[in-house]
């Protein structure tokens, strides 16, 4: 029970026999005394909930404000270092930014979680239950946000000053259930208790035009103007979140913008009756970042993620500009020089245009220096090779909502197109490929190309990637400009995926190699000299199986099945879709089922199947392949001649915080996606620092992890990316690879049949036609491939010693996929942002 007491006047108030607030240190201090102290101030005068109500939440965001607190003055001198000394700053923008839970990481990267402990414990508290009580904020879909949150850490500890820019989305990516092996949306009301971390700026809010008209003017000197005359206005209020790195003083910000009325309320209205038309204009303003990724089939749709992807540019833009111009004193021509902003994929690459309006427009640059300017700031990350990932919009719709911008890329893709008819004079299908207007099924401006036009530096996420990119969708930009073309290999940061998510690995490198490792993960290749130590493969076969154990727990309270920490956790995690192929993986599983029900008397390694992941609302095969899953794994998991031997779960609600639990516990990480199709991926990364073997093809950075870990290391199936297209070429027919291989056949026979359906042949034809008649990603083409390959596993694992030492050298040799790496080749070689250390 926790005493509220009040002293009268010279004496404290006490907390559970803790004075609150009795010395400056509550703000600052980094003992569990002063620690304690500002937990106790904060349930007193933040949370003001009386004694006998408080809950462990009330203890979360208590401990969450005080942490905030010793992040402040850090955060507040970062930002005034880097405006006083006019260091260069690296704005990133990004549609999405999935950070995860923040308390862990910010006591971890302020070197307090044993003082936070020790404090909670002299409040009656467990740290762990507090940690639990976190949410998380839902602002991303997967790989491409949660990327841009382990750069926004690496940037901050790499002591680079940087700022975030984003969409605080009321309703983040949804909640998913699992009904009757079917996927359910439910909403991601992230924001339902408030969120502690963040702070709103009111006062640095920006004005935001849509739809309208434009008007041509002369100005006072007789110069030739045009003027946006927008059909509506709302503006975007700025929340600001700290991102404190690992071990040092610097604190960068995250900004997201929130969509806000100009005027939120008609008091005319309401004071002649009509209640709705009162606040009609805030609630259609709020609108545009109420959720994430709006369902874009129907044209309004379409209308919303433009109005949200242009939204959060021109705040993102004003706020750089005004920065700038008034609070460093810079003028426009060092633009270049005081800032790099990276888009991240197409989403924000309407800031081309848009930087150009605000120049030209708004600051009356010449367009000349204006255009050298944007080219000379922008930098472009291409995330896909996917061609309908690759985002354009309507002609029609992008006019009538941005009137100005498409005089804008009219005029820069006219310029442009007369440099590409000088270099590759008479080749006017080059001209057609490369314009930034596109003519195939209708009129539309193509988004890719703007960002690649408009930049200086364009990169892939992988090698094979961003060899992919020259020689595919972006060949013509290559061949025009070879010198913008380069690659960064995404990397993951080891402070959450390592140090924070798997304590006890942690405990055991700091033991065997100390702990430099946090902020150099190259040091893990000492780990090589321990590789035949008996005792120390004992400790590293401890903590993985302690790691099983946890994700056992959570596996059982979350699904009600029960698994055995002893069986191999062969786990697949990632947004469910055709080209990361679960729907092959589950051909493995009635695979083995199949040839456990033809022979009773075989025996194979145990091994429980881990899948996780969204599918698209919208995305029907997608959320077939979850059916698939389900369906399969009830049959297996309640059938005693198999369920000796295997177990099938799917994990509802993947995201960064249940990703804790799942990274450490795997033994084998499936990366099984068609090669040429996954442009890097991450989740391949974080099973490999944590000691996961991966069995893949050649896709992405699949390539790289093979040629860190050894090819002996790894686990290689399936058609390399020329194969593929070659495949591809002499016409593809999935029913021939049936026709030849008895086993396979005998399959998609199980699963046309209604074995896994409870005697229903409907349910899951469209993934049977699927893969017999259109297979766009090559499944039955690696089928058997595959599943020799995991033959080849399954003997593996059976030789303990062995897979040890593998997954062993797998961490040690992962040091090139941290996301500091990333980072600093992107500051040093691309955005020209040095390090800044920040003195209190």
């Amino acid at each position: 029970m926790t005493d509220v007491v009040n002293h009268t006047s010279g004496e404290s108030t006490e907390v559970n026999g803790a004075p609150v607030g009795p010395t400056g240190q509550t703000r600052s201090g980094m003992t569990a005394d002063a620690l304690r102290h500002a937990v106790s101030d904060h349930l007193l005068y933040s949370i003001a909930r009386p004694a006998a109500v408080l809950t462990p939440e009330h203890y979360y965001r208590a401990l969450s404000l005080a942490v905030r607190d010793r992040m402040q003055k850090r955060w507040m001198a970062t930002t005034q270092d880097w405006l006083d000394l006019s260091a260069k700053v690296t704005c990133y923008l990004s549609a999405e930014f999935l950070m995860g839970p923040q308390l862990g990481n910010n006591l971890l990267n302020l070197g307090i979680e044993d003082e936070a402990r020790a404090a909670l414990a002299d409040l009656g508290q467990d740290l762990d239950v507090i940690l639990d009580c976190e949410g998380e904020p839902g602002l991303g879909n997967g790989g491409l946000g949660r990327l841009a949150a382990c750069y926004l850490d690496s940037m901050a500890t790499l002591e680079r000053p940087s700022i975030g820019y984003g969409i605080r989305y009321e309703f983040g990516i949804f909640k998913q259930e699992i009904h009757e092996g079917w996927q359910v949306e439910k909403t991601d009301n992230w924001l339902a208790h408030g969120n502690p971390w963040e702070i709103e700026k009111p006062d640095a809010s920006y004005q935001v035009n849509w739809g309208g008209h434009t008007e041509e003017y002369e100005d006072v000197t007789g110069k030739f103007r045009v003027r946006w005359v927008p059909q509506r206005v709302l503006k975007g209020m700025p929340y600001d979140t700290p991102v404190q790195g690992y071990g040092v003083t610097t604190c960068n910000t995250l900004t997201l913008w929130s969509a806000r009325a100009v005027d939120s309320f008609a008091l005319d209205a309401f004071n002649t009756g009509d209640f709705y038309k009162a606040v009609d204009e805030e609630v259609i303003s709020e609108t545009v970042s109420k959720v994430l990724y709006p369902n874009d089939e129907p044209e309004a749709g379409k209308r919303l993620r433009l109005l949200q992807q242009y939204f959060f540019v021109t705040c993102s833009l004003q706020d750089i500009l005004d920065i700038h111009l008034h609070r460093v004193g810079l003028p426009l021509s060092a633009l270049p020089d005081k800032w790099a902003i990276q888009l991240n994929d197409t989403h924000p690459s309407i800031a081309v245009a848009e930087l150009m309006r605000l120049l030209i427009d708004e600051h009356q640059v010449t367009w000349d220096q204006a255009w050298d300017l944007t080219v000379r700031t922008f930098a472009y990350t291409n995330h896909t090779l996917l061609p309908e990932a690759l985002e354009t919009w309507p002609l029609r719709i992008f006019g009538e909502a941005l009137p100005r911008h498409l005089e804008l890329i009219y005029e820069i893709n006219e310029r442009f197109l007369e440099e590409v008819r000088a270099k590759f004079p008479g080749d006017e299908e080059r001209v057609g490929r490369m314009s930034l207007i596109g003519e195939e099924g209708g009129k539309s401006v193509r988004m890719a190309h703007l960002a690649t036009v408009g930049s200086h530096f364009v990169n892939g996420v992988a090698a094979l990637h961003s060899e992919l990119l020259k020689a595919s969708i972006l060949k013509d930009f290559y061949e025009m400009w070879p010198e913008r073309f380069g690659n960064v290999t995404n990397g993951v940061t080891p402070r959450r995926f390592l140090a924070l998510s798997n304590p006890g690995l942690r405990e055991l490198l700091d033991d065997t190699i100390g702990p430099g490792w946090l902020t150099d993960l190259g040091r893990l290749k000492g780990l090589d000299s321990f590789v035949d130590d008996s005792a120390f493969r004992q400790r590293w076969r401890d903590v993985k199986r302690a790691n099983k154990s946890r994700l056992a727990e959570y596996v059982h309270s979350a699904t009600g099945i029960e698994l055995d920490p002893t069986w191999m956790f062969d786990v697949q995690v990632k947004r469910i879709h055709e080209y990361k192929r679960q729907h092959l993986m589950a051909l493995h599983i009635v695979t083995l089922y199949h040839r456990l029900k033809q022979n009773p008397g075989l025996a194979i390694p145990p091994r429980v199947f881990i899948f996780g992941g969204k599918a698209a609302p919208g995305y029907f095969m997608a959320k077939r392949i979850i059916k698939l899953i389900t369906a399969v794994g009830a049959t297996v998991n309640n059938d005693p001649d198999v369920n000796r031997y295997m177990k099938v779960v799917f994990l509802p609600n993947f995201n960064v915080k249940n990703a804790h639990l799942v990274y450490p516990a795997a033994n084998l990480s499936e990366q099984i996606s068609t090669a040429g199709k996954e442009a890097s991926g991450t989740g391949n990364m974080k099973f490999m620092i944590n000691g996961a073997l991966t069995i893949g093809t050649l896709d992405g950075a699949n390539v790289e992890i093979r040629q860190e870990a050894g090819a002996e290391n790894f686990f290689l199936f399936g058609l390399t990316e020329s194969q593929v297209v070659a495949v591809k070429a002499e016409g593809y027919r999935p029913l021939s690879y049936v026709e030849r291989d008895p086993e396979l056949a005998s399959v998609l026979e199980l699963l046309a049949s209604g074995v896994f359906t409870h005697g229903d042949t409907e349910v899951l034809r469209p993934i049977v036609d699927n893969f017999l008649h259109h297979d766009s990603f090559l499944a039955l083409a690696d089928y058997r491939s595959y599943v020799d390959c995991q033959d080849q596993v399954s003997r593996a694992w059976l030789d303990g010693e062995t897979w040890t030492r593998m997954s062993i050298r797998n961490a040690a040799r992962s040091g090139l996929f941290s996301s500091d790496r990333a980072i600093k080749e992107y500051c040093d070689e691309i955005w020209g942002v040095g390090p800044m250390s920040v003195d209190l």
